[in-house]
């Protein structure tokens, strides 16, 4: 199995000022996701940073960085001018591995390139997980997916997708879900050909996209099918607020 893993690793955050270089039990968070991806079975391992900092400290780790453009709308494009800079042949797999996942399994990273490279009919793939309480159903920021029988996604939403008629009168509810196992999470983890990342940063942002905030929706409105499948093993989930970090740091040792 041949892939390439890229980092994007953008300095500016929101929520979270700085983020890449936060410090977990006394290194920066991109070091223990550029740690988590060498345990993969990549090729190469690239983080794609827009700041002199994180470069820098990339660097003092023995990692291979690329300073790429400032104004790039997604870790998507950051990813596609790594693989135009660095001349990666269109069948090229790359899985991009986000750079506040410092918790995300190797085998998990093997997964999803697997899935991709064993379904010639996918552009994309992707993981998901299973649903199995109201409260994550109802969450906006728990993206979710749905698929055919083959695994070909049909749509990712925010929204509380399917929806059981017979028992979501007043809504999913908090508790356990009576139908365990219909749902499922989108992990945000992906697996591209080159190719299909040099037309990707071609398209204008699709109608539904705009309305959900999910770029994944862009290629599906283009035509291109995504293939979906149960991650191997637990995500634990990313660092997106300052209290996302303190459970990470509590995991892995403090500050």
């Amino acid at each position: 199995m041949s892939f390439r893993i890229v980092i994007p690793a953008r300095y500016a955050s929101s929520r979270l000022p700085g983020k890449p270089l936060a410090s977990i039990a006394g290194r920066p968070m991109i070091a223990h996701v550029w740690a988590r991806a060498c345990e993969s079975r990549a090729q190469e391992v690239v983080i794609a940073t827009d700041d002199a900092r994180v470069y820098d400290a990339v660097a003092s780790l023995g990692a291979e960085a690329e300073m790429t453009a400032v104004d790039h709308a997604s870790g998507t494009d950051r990813i596609e001018e790594v693989a135009r800079r660095r001349g990666w042949p269109d069948d090229c797999v790359v899985v991009n591995v986000q750079g506040d996942e410092p918790l995300m399994p190797a085998a998990v990273i093997d997964q999803v390139a697997a899935n991709l490279l064993t379904n010639p009919d996918a552009g994309m793939a992707t993981l998901c997980e299973p649903i199995n309480r109201g409260v994550d159903l109802a969450n906006p920021n728990v993206v979710k997916v749905v698929a055919d029988a083959r695994g070909f996604a049909l749509y990712f939403s925010r929204a509380p997708i399917p929806w059981d008629r017979e028992r979501f009168q007043g809504g999913p509810g908090d508790g356990p879900l009576s139908s365990a196992g219909a749902w499922r999470r989108h992990l945000g983890i992906y697996a591209y050909r080159v190719g299909l990342l040099h037309r990707f940063v071609t398209w204008p942002p699709a109608p539904l996209e705009q309305l959900e905030f999910l770029e994944q929706l862009r290629p599906m409105h283009q035509g291109v099918r995504i293939h979906v499948e149960d991650a191997c093993a637990t995500v634990p989930g990313g660092i997106d607020t300052p209290e996302d970090l303190e459970r990470v740091r509590a995991r892995l040792g403090g500050a």
